[in-house]
């Protein structure tokens, strides 16, 4: 009985092991599928800061190549980067929507910076296409769309560098994260293996000890089958001639002596006769057993 219920104990634990090891799996799944999407977002987020400076370097180079050749077509690329910032800006601002004020006014601020840039190119720009060249070039040498620049690089690197940095930081705890999911799994399957094993001994050892039990029954049955043939042997022998006797000899003295019996001489003669009877249906019966039995 303790040896059952120890088996059953220990499949109940074995379940909760292995429910156990499998969220753990769930958990880990979580963490490195946690750790793709905020690397796809970063990199979404390096992609777009890159995407809004390449467009006021590519408005900048339209710009100066007008300026210096008046050639119309370097404008197809200040306008092109021109028509393509305002979405890059668009789509940056919804990046910043769910970042820190501090992040969001950089943000704002390269915007504000960018539209500045572009006024300025496009004052410049407006000047050669009057036929001002030198005019535009002094515009040029005031060194204020230089400013912009300046700036605008400085923010973009700001922020790249910040998001770098928070890429990195995220990296570290949830490489630690993992790896001390790593760890509780190793144990948790050096456990689970142990306590099959333990599980696998138990129901072994119940299994043999039924075994033995099982050969033991048999023995006994066998004994038990040995006396019972024995038994049915001397009833169907000699204890089948005393029954006969016996039932003979009371229907003689029943039938030859049976007037000259007192009253309860004859009520014992006939009570004899009728125990013999039972004898004989009892013994009959244990032999038809036997047979039954063998039979099956």
């Amino acid at each position: 009985m303790i040896r059952k219920v120890a088996i059953q104990t220990g499949f109940f634990v074995l379940l909760a092991f292995i429910a156990w090891n499998a969220y753990l799996a769930m958990d880990h799944l979580k963490q490195v599928q946690k750790i793709a999407a905020v690397t796809v977002e970063s990199s979404a987020f390096q992609a777009k800061l890159s995407a809004v400076l390449k467009d006021v370097l590519d408005m900048e180079t339209g710009q100066r190549g007008y300026l210096l050749t008046d050639d119309t077509a370097y404008l197809q690329s200040y306008t092109d980067a021109k028509n393509r910032i305002t979405t890059d800006l668009a789509s940056l601002r919804t990046v910043f929507a769910n970042r820190a004020q501090s992040e969001q006014s950089l943000e704002s601020r390269l915007e504000s910076l960018a539209g500045s840039k572009q006024e300025e190119m496009d004052r410049t720009i407006g000047l050669r296409q009057q036929g001002y060249r030198k005019r535009s070039f002094n515009l040029v040498d005031t060194n204020e769309g230089k400013g912009y620049m300046d700036e605008i690089r400085g923010i973009v690197s700001s922020l790249s560098s910040a998001e770098s940095s928070n890429l990195a930081r995220f990296e570290t705890e949830t490489a630690a994260s993992v790896k001390r999911i790593w760890s509780i799994t190793i144990m948790a399957n050096a456990g689970l293996l142990a306590l099959a094993a333990c599980l696998f001994w138990l129901v072994l050892r119940h299994g043999r000890v039924l075994g033995k039990e099982a050969s033991q029954s048999r023995t006994e049955l066998a004994v038990r089958d040995s006396q019972l043939e024995t038994l049915t042997s001397a009833l169907s022998g000699q204890v089948r001639s005393s029954i006969t006797a016996i039932n003979t000899n009371s229907q003689l003295l029943l039938e030859e002596y049976g007037s000259f019996l007192p009253r309860h001489g004859h009520e014992l003669a006939v009570q004899v006769k009728d125990e013999a009877a039972q004898m004989e249906q009892i013994r009959r019966g244990l032999i038809e057993n036997q047979a039954a039995e063998k039979a099956a």
